[in-house]
Formats: structure tokens, C-alpha cells, sequence
């Protein structure tokens, strides 16, 4: 088997890409990357090590595509994955659409001409602030969690979110492109007769991770909190009671494994993909878990809102769970050590990964 695997050198491509490998005999990974990333240049020589093929080039470029060899499947792990992207100085709303949906469209038509399958790496982000923002929510253990003595809307359990639940708009500049690229890979797929998996994934978390707070914040919190960078708890009044749940690249790599050796022509498409309940935790509790490891390290509170932001979000991935047999396997405490760990072997890791 051929795997294309684009954005292979950002965090969560280079993971697939290894943890591919090692998964499976006798695949053959390619690999490209526009190396726009600080740090992706570290990821690119060890994948080369591995014997990824690689290719610098971009794929908001259909002539960078257009000159790769055919594969079985594409993986598709190239965006902006924050989601304040398009507000923010030196990355534009025009920006955020040409990385996010146009490169989709070129990754399609590569699709549709080697029939390749292709397997979309989606995001959370796709839900709807205002539906998200309006569930019923207690405080528990400095975190918010779901208030199940309620009736609860379409799409939403004990279990978390589903893919039935509400993606109304506003969901971000961010939402918006994942989500029209969910729309274009399922159109596609039908119309020319390639299979597609689309995965709404969770916050992703692991050693190694680069980037800022809204882009890795996970990574980011522990690696801050060992060099006593300063921290803040943004919104919901300054509590830190903000809670999501996580799941390490490798519980990814096991789930793509099985979709993309799933010969099934029909059914359900949209999975999510998440660390559940038992993975979840707020930014107080990371403090807690930080101050225990480092050193106490308080954040400052600012309670001002930021644009986007939402109180909590868990997923429920008992859709892959049933079709494919997946389940989390890395627990939260095994994910956070494993960063601590890093951070205290890599002390000028925010340097070298952070524009």
C-alpha cells in the first residue's frame, strides 16, 4: 500500500507517518510539506530516517501535486489548526481559506485522477459556539463538566459530542473551512467513486508537539509551566475551568490504520475521535497536575472573553468504537508525563518550535 500523507512534517502528519510505518509491513509513505512551521525542518530529517519519501512543496499548489507519483490513499493533515486563525496579525481570512479549503480541492482533484482514497483529518471546531456554549454545564473539581440531570439536545450524551450535533454557525473562521472541506471531500468521493473517512478530532497531545496556546495548549501549559513562562486562564472568569479532552497521535495512527484497510462502500463517513470523559481535564486541573511536577506556577486571570472560546468540549468516539473497533489506549496521565519528560530534556523547546 502507497499513503500520500500531506502537512507530514506538522505534529500530527509526522506521527501518522511513524507510527505507519510501524504498524504496518510493506507501506510505502510519501510525504509533503511546505516547512512553513518553526521546527517542522527537525521532523523532516527524521521521517527521511525512516524512509518517508519527501517532498517540499505545497499543496495550495495543484502543480506540486500534480508532479507526486499515484498512491492507494491520501491523508489529508495539512491546515492551520488554530482556531483564531483569520483574526489574527500576519495570517489573513484569505489565508486561512487557501491553506484550510483550496489545498482541499487540489488534494481532491489528485484523488479523483489516481483514485486514491482519502482520509480527512477534521476537527471539533466544526460545532456550533452558540449550541455549545448553551449546554448545561456544572462546576466539578475546578472544571465544568455536562449537567446530565437535563434533557439534553440532539447529538450530545454523558458520553460527549457526537456527529449529529449542531454545526451552526458562527463556529469559527477556523470551523467554517474544516467544515466546507468535510462537505467537498463527501461530494467528491461520491461523484467519482473513491472511498473517503472523515475524523472530527479532539485535541491532540503529545511529546514533540510544536506551537502556541491555541494551536497545541497542552504542550504548550507544560512546557510554559517548567520554564515559569507566564500563563493566564482567558474568560469564563478567569477560573481555569475551561475543559477539554485529549488523545495522543498514536490512538489516531491505530484508527486510520483500520479505515484505511476498510474495504466497507457504504454507511457512515464522519467519525469522531476523542479522549472521552476518562481523558478529559480543565486548564485549572493541568495547573494542579504542572504545580505537582515543576514547582508551583500560578497563571494570572484575565476574564475578558476571546473570540471562539468555549467552556467545554468532550468527544464521543463510540461511532469508531463500534465500526471499527477503536478505542483510546493512552491514558491522560501516561500524555502528560510524556510531555513533562520532554520539556525537561528539550528546555528551549518553545524557541525552536514557536514563530
Amino acid at each position: 500500500m502507497r499513503v500520500l500523507i500531506t502537512g507530514v512534517c506538522g505534529f500530527v502528519g509526522s506521527s501518522l507517518a511513524e507510527g505507519l510505518l510501524e504498524r504496518r509491513e510493506g507501506i510505502s509513505i510519501l510525504g509533503i510539506d511546505n516547512l512553513m512551521r518553526p521546527g517542522s525542518e527537525l521532523n523532516r530529517a527524521r521521517l527521511t530516517a525512516l524512509g518517508v519519501a519527501m517532498t517540499h512543496g505545497d499543496i495550495r499548489m495543484p502543480s506540486d501535486l500534480e508532479s507526486l507519483p499515484a498512491v492507494d490513499w491520501v491523508i489529508d493533515a495539512a491546515a492551520n489548526p488554530s482556531v483564531l486563525a483569520g483574526l489574527q496579525t500576519g495570517f489573513s481570512s484569505r489565508q486561512l481559506i487557501e491553506h484550510n479549503l483550496a489545498s482541499v480541492v487540489n488534494v481532491l482533484e489528485y484523488c479523483k485522477v489516481h483514485r486514491a482514497g482519502l482520509l480527512l483529518m477534521s476537527t471539533s471546531r466544526v460545532y456550533s459556539i452558540e449550541a455549545l456554549a448553551s449546554l448545561p454545564l456544572r462546576w466539578q473539581h475546578d472544571a465544568f463538566g455536562l449537567d446530565e440531570t437535563v434533557t439534553l439536545p440532539p447529538g450530545i450524551s454523558g458520553r460527549g459530542v457526537g456527529v449529529d450535533f449542531s454545526t451552526r454557525a458562527p463556529i469559527s473562521l477556523y470551523g467554517s473551512t474544516k467544515l466546507a472541506a468535510e462537505a467537498l471531500a463527501l461530494e467528491y468521493g461520491a461523484a467519482f467513486d473513491f472511498p473517503v473517512w472523515i475524523n472530527r478530532c479532539g485535541v491532540l497531545a503529545g511529546a514533540g508537539q510544536f506551537g502556541t496556546p491555541d494551536q497545541g495548549v497542552f504542550s504548550y501549559w507544560i512546557h510554559a509551566h517548567a520554564r515559569r513562562r507566564p500563563l493566564r486562564y482567558i474568560g469564563f472568569a478567569g477560573t481555569g475551568k475551561q475543559t477539554r479532552d485529549v488523545f495522543h497521535p498514536r490512538d489516531l495512527t491505530s484508527l486510520a490504520d483500520v479505515q484505511v484497510n476498510c474495504t466497507r462502500p457504504g454507511g457512515q463517513r464522519i467519525y469522531c475521535a476523542g479522549g472521552g470523559t476518562s481523558n478529559a481535564i480543565s486548564l485549572a486541573q493541568l495547573t494542579a497536575w504542572c504545580d505537582q511536577r515543576f514547582g508551583p506556577h500560578a497563571p494570572t486571570a484575565d476574564p475578558n472573553p476571546r473570540p471562539y472560546d468555549i467552556p467545554w468540549v468532550v468527544m464521543d468516539s463510540r461511532d469508531a468504537e463500534r465500526d471499527f473497533g477503536w478505542r483510546v489506549e493512552f491514558p491522560l496521565t501516561s500524555i502528560l508525563e510524556e510531555i513533562a519528560e520532554h520539556a525537561a530534556s528539550h528546555p528551549d523547546w518553545l524557541e525552536t518550535s514557536s514563530p
